[in-house]
């Protein structure tokens, strides 16, 4: 949060906030930051659909609205803590429907490998159509991979991993020595049965379908902002997909919703295309904002919709029980 604290008054010092007044209110065309937000629900909808269908495998059979609900909620909680709405949404699924809490958390950690992967995938085509503006951008931002690399030699690439194996090695010598190593065994056991449990889906093509249609509901929540402004409206697709990119890497920076690292670089990346600084800051801080209540009201709506969820799971296994006991 400090540090997306910090790179946001870098960005804003000597900005002039009253004409965002203006901006929003006479020179924004609402109707397209309208038509974003079904995506933006679409895209954690789906999400919760294949996180439920993840868990199948594993004998784990939440309710598809408790899913759904659970994702909306983790959104919300990580503009508090950043990261923390991953084990929320998996404490949602425990408190409301039994799911086991170990095995929910590997699903994730299975999803957001998938999710990198298509990312990268993305990024890569985009970088190789769009190579010269990336260039420009890794100028402009004083950024350069090799020198990154070539401050490492073969042997302090060497060292470093050795330490990092030594580090894993300590740690495990650590655990083994503590009470509580049987129970933390039990909860690896259970993340790593989640992680496989990919394996077992039974609809792949729906699987991807699923992951597919999460980023492509994303990128139209986006996509469609530029049409909001006059300054973007006309710079296409192909902006658009490069600065959706940059934003989707950026955001890996803890900081409540990518905030900071997520208007720095989209920020930069428009203004390669030509946008003025000052309509490149309107843009971001306008449709960060917004996209930020749409998270936020949609936290507050699944609150209120679990509650009392609890109760209502218990009669529904008191019914399945009743059920199977007549059946026999």
């Amino acid at each position: 949060m400090v540090l997306g604290s910090a790179i946001l008054y870098w960005m804003y010092r000597d900005f002039d906030f009253q004409q965002v007044r203006h901006v929003l209110f006479h020179r924004m065309n609402w109707t397209w930051m309208l038509l974003s937000f079904p995506f933006g629900v679409l895209a954690q909808m789906f999400r919760g659909w294949r996180w439920r269908q993840s868990l199948e495998p594993l004998g784990e059979h939440p309710r598809t609205s408790t899913a759904i609900y659970s994702i909306f909620l983790s959104y919300a909680v990580s503009l508090i803590v950043p990261r923390i709405g991953e084990f929320a949404r998996c404490g949602v699924l425990k408190r409301y429907d039994g799911v086991s809490f170990p095995k929910a958390l590997g699903t994730v950690v299975t999803e957001r490998a998938i999710d990198s992967l298509l990312v990268l995938l993305i990024a890569a085509i985009t970088f190789a159509c769009q190579l010269p503006v990336f260039m420009t951008f890794f100028n402009e931002t004083g950024t350069s991979i090799d020198a990154i690399v070539n401050r490492f030699t073969h042997a302090g690439w060497m060292v470093t991993l050795v330490c990092l194996m030594a580090i894993g090695v300590l740690a495990w010598l650590l655990l083994r020595k503590l009470t509580i190593y049987n129970k933390v065994k039990d909860l690896l056991a259970g993340i790593w049965q989640g992680i496989i449990s990919l394996r077992k889906v039974r609809n792949i093509p729906l699987f991807l379908f699923f992951t597919l249609a999460i980023w492509a509901s994303y990128f139209l929540h986006y996509y469609l902002t530029f049409f909001c402004f006059e300054s973007t409206a006309h710079l296409g697709l192909g902006c658009a997909l490069v600065t959706f990119i940059v934003g989707s890497i950026a955001v890996v920076v803890p900081t409540p919703n990518g905030a900071g690292p997520w208007h720095f670089a989209v920020k930069t990346m428009l203004i390669l295309y030509g946008v003025a600084d000052n309509e490149a800051l309107y843009f971001v801080l306008i449709v960060h904002s917004v996209q930020t209540l749409l998270v936020v009201a949609l936290g507050f709506f699944a609150a209120w919709r679990v509650r009392g969820r609890k109760g209502e799971a218990f009669e529904a296994a008191e019914e399945h029980a009743i059920d199977n006991q007549k059946l026999l």
